[in-house]
């Protein structure tokens, strides 16, 4: 029932220096400004390729200031979207998912899913946007708890179908899990990638946290768009390869965005390891 994930909404100090980073960085823009009591912020909407990016920042007490007191800036809510956003509430109301109807949209309890803060819209198609972003396809949760126990209660409480599943090993930092894909056709998914491992960034995060909303993931179309715009602005990125020319992938540094950390693919990449890799797109020889 859920569609495609649409959005990430992101909590910032100030909505000026947040737009600045997402534009330099990324070649979002801003939609549009409008305030949110639910949130208790000021939210401005970006375009990134075709879906958003929502930046929050605190009007007063409440949701937003609350995540930046305890976190400081960073991701506060991923978001994705359903064509009926009616029969979805009363789908979550029956499965002992309890949200609140604000901003034209569903805020779930974070409580009654393992710790996911996620937003559902009502589905819209949008026309891309300039830049080397193509669109968000991933929400990664990070576990303590059990993936297999996680898994079972998003697809009771969230209606994602568990014959879609795609499971996961990932050495490199050290967590097990699956995604929890909204179609076979398409990439969108919530990553359960369970990590308990001190020695990987994902275990201590889990130690910390518990069961949290963790990263998101992007595609791209110009990855050495993306990589010109960090190394221009001095920003930090992890490679996906050890290439001399990466083309692949990337991880942007949570300090270049706002506390988000982000996952960058190339475009069709990720069919790899999300149960299609016949759907990659081989890259010409340089």
């Amino acid at each position: 029932m859920l569609d495609y994930v649409d959005r990430i909404l992101v909590a910032v100090r100030s909505l000026e220096d947040a737009e600045r980073n997402y534009s330099n960085i990324l070649a979002a823009h801003k939609i549009d400004d409008f305030e949110s009591s639910w949130l208790n912020a000021r939210v401005r909407r970006m375009a990134l390729g075709s879906t958003q990016v929502e930046l929050c920042e605190p009007l007063g007490a409440g949701v937003t200031q609350k995540h930046l007191d305890r976190w400081g800036e960073g991701l506060m809510f991923g978001g994705a979207s359903t064509f009926d956003l009616d029969t979805y509430a009363t789908r979550l109301a029956a499965n002992n998912v309890q949200f609140s109807k604000a901003d034209d949209r569903l805020y779930l309890n974070s409580a009654d899913l393992h710790g996911l803060p996620l937003v559902v819209s009502c589905t819209q198609e949008r026309a891309r946007s300039a830049g080397p972003v193509e669109f968000l396809y991933e929400l990664t949760m990070v576990l303590r708890s059990s993936w297999q126990d996680v898994a079972q209660r998003y697809s009771q409480g969230l209606g994602l179908q568990p014959e879609r599943n795609v499971g996961i090993t990932f050495e490199r930092f050290g967590y097990v899990g699956t995604l929890m894909m909204f179609n076979a056709d398409r990439l969108d998914r919530v990553e359960l990638s369970e990590a308990h491992e001190p020695a990987f960034a994902m275990g201590r995060f889990s130690a910390k946290r518990g069961d949290a909303l963790y990263m998101c993931y992007v595609q791209a179309d110009d990855l050495a768009g993306v990589i010109t715009r960090l190394e221009r602005h001095g920003q930090r990125y992890t490679r996906r390869t050890q290439t001399p020319m990466e083309r692949d992938g990337l991880w942007i540094h949570p300090s270049a965005l706002n506390g988000v950390l982000m996952g960058v693919s190339r475009h069709s990449l990720a069919w790899q390891w999300s149960g299609r890799p016949d759907r990659v797109q081989v890259l010409e020889e340089l």
